[in-house]
């Protein structure tokens, strides 16, 4: 059965489905539960159930057709509907495994989700190592606002060409005045051995399915990866002292600041129950919550005696049941202590940093 406006959908090959908004050509445009709009092939949809009742048709009579054939009407844009905070540009590539159960085998679909209201003109472009800067376009093209769009598939077998991305994008209105916004062009090394991790995969605001995403713009600010400074590199290899020109070590003399920079360095700390027991048959959900709790409180106590300690805790996104329990945690037994999300483009979504601050 052809799908028609307002039918609700569902996707034959992925997770979800949603409303159809509109039609064209032979692609039909599905919104999600989160109000985003998804092209997608027709014959990837079946209809799984139809409105009450469509109004009967009108019956047209013949009409003579006029010696002068009309004019072909233009094509009319469907507008926009614009959120207040969409005057931003928030860009995020994901990454959704077709069979999350199967990482080693399944294969994955890059996802770029436009979060603004703007429409934008972009390239998706890989790399690898060995491949001598030379970049390799996997997808180009536009994508409206508000909507998200699948750009590839690819296995495991190309992991190794992909080991950098980057997007190059343009963004724009159409039919009404907007804000200029700087094109950019933003890249950043992938980690492949993610793709293998079955933690690294989170629950996001743009679907069903558990993603791993890599922020590209934020708040209108494009992301870079971090900047190695190499005397710091060497400086950190060489126990904290910089090898002087001459070959020589120099004075093996470390600052007490350093020695304090040092004890300071970031905890990242995944709470995760897989990552904290082999075997979890027989245990609850309470009694899994407990054991994460522990394991927190452990970290905690350990590094109360350290103001200015960072610490990350992962605990994913899931439905919230561990973020809140540590929350809870924080202000009760840890007034010392700030928190916050942690980064986005590191951890995702399922992070938080707290802060050690003097009794």
């Amino acid at each position: 059965m052809a799908p028609k406006v307002n039918d609700i959908v569902r996707f034959l090959n992925d997770v979800g489905g949603g409303r159809v908004t509109r039609i064209k050509g032979n692609m039909v445009y599905v919104e999600d539960s989160d109000g985003f709009e998804r092209p997608v092939p027709v014959s990837q949809v079946v209809v799984v159930q139809q409105p009450a009742a469509y109004e009967r048709p009108i019956e047209v009579r013949p009409q003579v057709v006029p010696d002068k054939p009309a004019a072909k009407p233009e094509p009319v844009l469907a507008p926009v509907e614009e959120t207040p905070e969409g005057d931003q540009l928030n860009i995020v590539l994901c990454y959704r495994p077709r069979e999350l159960q199967h990482l080693t085998t399944t294969t994955f679909f890059p996802v770029l989700v436009n979060d603004s209201n703007y429409y934008l003109y972009f390239a998706y472009l890989t790399r690898g190592d060995d491949d001598n800067g030379e970049w390799t376009t996997r997808y180009h093209g536009q994508i409206e606002p508000n909507t998200l769009i699948d750009l590839d598939e690819f296995g495991r077998d190309d992991l190794n060409s992909m080991t950098h991305i980057a997007v190059q994008y343009v963004a724009y209105k159409e039919g009404k005045p907007f804000k200029l916004k700087n094109p950019a062009l933003v890249e950043h090394r992938l980690d492949v051995t993610k793709f293998y991790k079955l933690h690294c995969f989170h629950k996001t605001d743009y679907g069903d399915s558990p993603m791993l995403t890599i922020e590209i713009t934020r708040n209108d600010r494009p992301t870079r990866d971090p900047h190695i400074d190499s005397g710091e590199l060497e400086t950190a290899m060489n126990g904290g002292n910089r090898v002087p020109k001459g070959g020589g070590r120099g004075p093996q003399t470390s600052k007490p600041s350093q020695q304090h920079q040092q004890r300071n360095e970031l905890i990242v700390k995944d709470l995760h129950i897989h990552e904290l027991l082999d075997n979890t048959a027989g245990l609850s959900n309470a009694d899994m919550l407990r054991y994460q709790l522990e394991k927190f409180n452990e970290v905690m106590q350990a590094n109360l005696k350290h103001p200015g300690q960072r610490i990350v805790f992962i605990h994913g996104k899931g439905e919230g049941v561990l973020r809140k329990a540590i929350y809870d945690e924080l202000r009760r037994r840890y007034p010392q202590c700030t928190f916050h999300d942690a980064s986005f483009r590191e951890y995702g979504f399922g992070a938080t940093e707290v802060v050690i601050h003097q009794r």
